[in-house]
């Protein structure tokens, strides 16, 4: 068995990992950075991110003229969350985010070369102002591979190189114990060879549970319906769960694994890189969202961009669990993105007049084009007989009301044709919500009908619940020490990212604000390194 020794190993190279290894290499550390994912490229799940991350009191939003502020920002975390009365460690990581999150997040990714898209996007705002009151969702250029791997070349590039060890295709399997704590762990590489490494400190920064589908629907939350058969998997199966259950073998708490951050808008990745793999969309707001019969999902419409987890909500317990969104192309073309870093090449590569340009001159026709031309779940047509005949097609043994789907289309294209003060829509008002700010003007349509003959060809999209982030996991304090059953720090082990649930074992409660999931990773990861070097 080969063993290695060292200061620190830090199981897991995505961004929790990476920041924890910049930060305590900052120190003058020796660490052993292990990896389990197949082949070379480290970075974890930031290397599929879109790259936002709610931020307050930047420069970006004082250029936007929002005023912000923790204390606002904590009132609002607080609603969404709902935390209960054994939530106390994700309620303090909270607040710490809300103090902390310019100086700990914003700064140190500044000073080390990201930048943020000018403009402040408004997500998560609640269905009954709930959520944001402010818009705080900062996009990073190069979106989160652009953030991951600049801060690895960094860590390739440090001065203090020699002192790490990075170690590829090596699974951790078990934590290592004496009377004292934690001692480091064992495990195997990829060709089967077994290995040990010996540490002071273990930091866990192995993601979550969401690529296992098995573990997901074992944890599934009833408030979503029963578990779905149909689930798409939007984290790599790497994402397993796996160093959880060796938490809790040691009698580290793993607490609210229910808590997940699903999306009710995925569709079959065209070109699929695992079983199940799903594209999580950014669905158009002026399209009518129903159900898998093709009639319009009510009395309160669906409409993306207020409240994620009522999304989920709603579509878990439809009939086949799945979806429909049916719109013309002009609509799909302003509106309708894909949440992802190679789904937005303009972000990816830092091109700001591209973007500019896209928003400007009516969205991005060739995202649209691919998706007609490749994704199983998106069928386009003349007419609306046409296009239930072609939704049928898609699942082959539901049948879609044709007749029903056309009286609502027509329905929604007469509310749209009356004057602003007659409409009563829910989907209106909302759609008038979002022409108030900016950013969301020029990514929704004006009050657009979808029966609309100069607007066509009609689409409908069949979407379904895709599995994402762990918004639970291992219970951590205010220094990412992970907690036995008595709330004690177990000697020698931290967590930090998705594995601690973002902090605290959930950070987010029952439902995020967003944009909280990689900056946590940089928070969490900051706060280990700064335990173990004592500089807290």
């Amino acid at each position: 068995m080969n063993n290695d020794k060292t200061d620190v190993v830090i199981i897991g190279a995505g961004l929790a990992g990476i920041t924890t290894a910049l930060e305590l290499l900052d120190s003058g550390f020796a660490i052993t950075l292990v990896d389990g994912s197949s082949g070379q490229a480290l970075g974890g799940q930031a290397n599929e991110a879109f790259g936002g991350m709610l931020l307050i009191n930047t420069p970006e939003q004082s250029r936007n003229r929002i005023q912000d502020s923790p204390e606002l920002l904590l009132e609002d975390w607080l609603t969404a969350a709902r935390f209960g009365d054994g939530d106390r460690w994700g309620r303090a990581w909270a607040s710490l985010y809300a103090e902390k999150n310019r100086s700990m997040i914003y700064d140190w990714l500044h000073d080390r070369g990201i930048r943020f898209v000018p403009s402040v996007q408004w997500v998560e705002r609640g269905l009954y102002g709930d959520g944001n009151r402010r818009p705080r969702y900062h996009i990073a250029w190069g979106c989160g591979r652009g953030v991951v791997q600049t801060l690895i070349r960094q860590l390739e590039q440090h001065p203090s190189r020699d002192r790490l060890t990075i170690l590829r295709n090596h699974r951790v399997q078990t934590l290592t114990q004496d009377a004292g704590g934690v001692t480091g762990c064992r495990g195997q590489t990829e060709d089967g060879k077994p290995f040990e490494i010996t540490a002071d400190n273990t930091v866990v920064c192995t993601g979550g549970i969401n690529g296992n589908l098995e573990k997901v629907r074992e944890h599934w939350d009833a408030c979503y319906g029963p578990a779905p058969e149909n689930l798409l998997a939007g984290s790599s199966p790497d994402a397993d769960g796996a160093l959880h259950d060796q938490v809790d073998a040691i009698g580290g708490q793993v607490v609210n694994l229910h808590w997940m951050w699903n999306y009710a808008a995925g569709v079959r990745h065209p070109q699929p890189q695992f079983e199940h793999h799903g594209l999580s969309l950014i669905p158009p707001r002026s399209a009518l969202w129903m159900d898998c019969y093709g009639r319009r999902i009510g009395p309160m419409p669906l409409v993306t961009g207020f409240d994620t987890h009522d999304l989920c909500k709603q579509i878990g317990h439809l009939p086949n669990q799945y979806s429909w969104q049916v719109m013309n192309r002009r609509i799909a073309v302003r509106e309708l993105a894909v949440s992802g870093t190679d789904s937005n090449p303009d972000f990816r590569d830092g091109k700001l007049l591209k973007v500019v340009w896209h928003a400007l001159r009516g969205g991005n026709p060739a995202l649209m084009d691919w998706l007609i031309a490749e994704c199983p779940d998106v069928v386009v047509a003349d007419t609306p007989e046409q296009l239930a005949q072609a939704m049928a097609g898609v699942d082959g043994t539901v049948p879609v009301d044709t007749a029903g789907m056309i009286a609502d289309l027509q329905a929604w294209d007469d509310q749209l044709a009356c004057s602003s003060r007659l409409a009563n829509d829910d989907q209106i008002r909302r759609l008038q919500h979002l022409h108030q700010w900016g950013p969301d003007k020029l990514r929704t349509c004006n009050l657009q009908p979808i029966l609309d003959p100069k607007a066509g060809p009609l689409i409908a999209i069949r979407e379904q619940l895709i599995s994402r982030k762990s918004m639970g996991g291992i219970r951590t304090d205010l220094e990412s020490r992970v907690l036995d059953a008595s709330d004690q720090p177990i000697p020698g082990l931290y967590a930090a990212g998705e594995a601690a649930g973002f902090g605290g074992g959930g950070i987010s409660g029952i439902r995020s604000l967003e944009g909280t999931f990689l900056s946590n990773c940089i928070l969490n990861g900051r706060r280990a390194a700064q335990s173990i070097s004592g500089r807290l």
